[in-house]
């Protein structure tokens, strides 16, 4: 294949992300002959194209999302393999365990499409690693200078010390939170102050299991569905998806308190709006100071930014001598901004 010099390494199609090169898409939003995936969760991994590319890490999880239809091969991360013109690599994102970015080198340029990814530590998945480019394509959910995140073991401690509270109440504390990642990442992190079990909803119990068959360390855990009918609920902690509140499932658990951990509870009218007892701070995506600095460390002088408030940071990067512009995807309903919440609900079977 001829490459056009002039042409964009990766465009916009109706089927999302197209590197031409490679013949390839990235987290494609309908069925394609050749996916290269970011991560599994639903509004970027989804089953029916004839083959995938994940990292090894993010095998399984890849595996239980889009099932055994198509193909995938792992790759590990910096491994450069070849799709049609383009030499291709996936390097750690940071953002839940096996995400990563896509690098793409074709006809003398780099892009790197980032996925999802966060810069605060994260004890269930391999660190962001900045990858030089020329053109690198950024997610933005988080993309105002409001968004800046508290250090994750204070938030740690925390949903700690609002569990021991609700406990002294003889109450059950309900931790609402995504079910891959964000669950996974609570569990560990509490694991610097307690050895108590945690009781799961159903949707996360599958996913914890792929996490310690990754040797993911964790808190104990139990299914609440394991637990007899009259089972003792008063301080325990429950973890569940954000489409479990408020529905029959939660009524088990009376007395409770109910807490939700995402990046959105760090503007207070999102917790009010949704009448959490208790919101904490904590987010498994760039704050935009992450932003900020990723897009340094990678040396583009191109930055495309999509999934979210793009507006600010494209205002920033160009005040800075960056030529940046917003990429749209046709799928941008199921990104960010709040479309996870209902994705990973749908996902996860929560009504």
């Amino acid at each position: 294949m001829s490459i056009d010099p002039s042409a964009d390494l990766v465009r916009v199609t109706d089927r999302g992300l197209y590197c031409a090169a490679g013949d390839f898409h990235i987290d494609p939003g309908k069925p394609v002959a050749r996916a290269v995936i970011t991560h599994a969760h639903a509004d970027h991994a989804r089953s029916g194209s004839q083959h995938y590319w994940c990292s090894t890490p993010g095998l399984a999880l890849t595996r239980a999302r889009v099932g055994y239809g198509g193909g995938i091969s792992a790759v590990d991360y910096g491994q450069v393999f070849t799709l049609g013109d383009a030499l291709v690599s996936l390097h750690p994102a940071g953002h839940v365990l096996g995400s990563a970015q896509v690098r793409i080198e074709a006809g003398g340029r780099v892009w790197v499409v980032s996925g999802d990814y966060k810069r605060n530590p994260d004890p269930t998945c391999a660190a962001f690693e900045p990858v030089r480019c020329d053109v690198f394509v950024t997610e933005c959910t988080f993309g105002l200078p409001v968004y800046r995140w508290p250090d994750p073991a204070d938030v740690a401690a925390e949903i700690h010390a609002w569990w021991q509270a609700c406990k002294a109440k003889g109450e059950c504390a309900i931790l609402c939170a995504y079910a891959l990642g964000k669950a996974q990442r609570i569990l560990a992190e509490l694991l610097r102050h307690t050895d108590e079990t945690v009781y799961l909803h159903g949707a996360m119990a599958p996913l914890v299991k792929l996490y310690r068959q990754a040797g993911v360390s964790m808190l104990p855990t139990e299914p609440v569905g394991n637990q007899p009918k009259f089972f003792d609920w008063r301080g325990r902690l429950v973890l569940a998806p954000p489409g479990a509140a408020g529905t029959p499932w939660m009524k088990r658990f009376k007395p409770y308190a109910a807490g939700f951990a995402s990046g959105w509870m760090r503007v207070r009218g999102s917790r009010r709006r949704q009448a959490w007892d208790r919101g904490f701070v904590l987010s498994d995506h760039a704050d935009w100071d992450g932003l900020l600095q990723s897009i340094e460390q990678s040396g583009a002088r191109r930055v495309l930014a999509m999934h979210g408030n793009t507006d600010a940071l494209i205002e920033t990067l160009r005040a800075r001598g960056i030529d940046a512009a917003p990429l749209h995807d046709p799928f941008e309903g199921a990104h960010g901004g709040g479309g996870l919440d209902a994705v990973e609900e749908a996902a996860n079977g929560v009504t």
